[in-house]
């Protein structure tokens, strides 16, 4: 029994040190050393202070970034089928809307806008904050999660 136990302790611990190895570490830049922001990781900006790529997620609520004009705005709400994220919508004429080109999940929101002109926009998408029951007694609520980010076009 007692070799059996340290056997399968090995084998685990190996499994685990080779789970390691695949793992991402390091700043969050593209391959071409553009400037590429993720709020929650520093890169190198573009021109004028600001990063040609922007990449944002729903914990990025409430930020202002700011985008080289010509750069990208990409965005991915991680949402589920009984809690969706409304499509993602803006204001103002900074940004255009381009193909994310990506495929979604049920419940996901994703966008892309290029950085078209100078000035302010808003991207703004909803949630509900509870799923809706699936059975008479279930609790439900009708909160709203807000996502809203600012963004800056220089």
């Amino acid at each position: 029994m007692r070799r059996t136990t340290t056997t399968s302790l090995a084998l685990a611990g190996a499994v685990l040190l080779l789970a390691g190895c695949g793992s991402k570490s390091g700043s969050d830049t593209d391959t071409k050393g553009a400037g590429k922001v993720s709020p929650s990781a520093p890169s190198a900006p573009a021109s004028g202070g600001c990063a040609s790529t922007v990449e944002l997620k729903a914990a990025d609520t409430g930020r202002t970034v700011c985008v080289a004009k010509g750069g990208e705005v990409r965005l991915t709400l991680d949402g589920t089928k009984s809690r969706p994220w409304k499509p993602v919508m803006t204001s103002g004429t900074a940004l255009k809307g381009i193909n994310a080109g990506l495929a979604l999940q049920s419940g996901d929101a994703t966008a892309a806008f290029r950085a078209a002109a100078d000035g302010t926009a808003k991207l703004t998408s909803t949630r509900p904050l509870c799923a809706e029951p699936t059975a008479p007694g279930g609790v439900s609520c009708k909160g709203i999660q807000e996502w809203m980010v600012t963004v800056t076009v220089k």
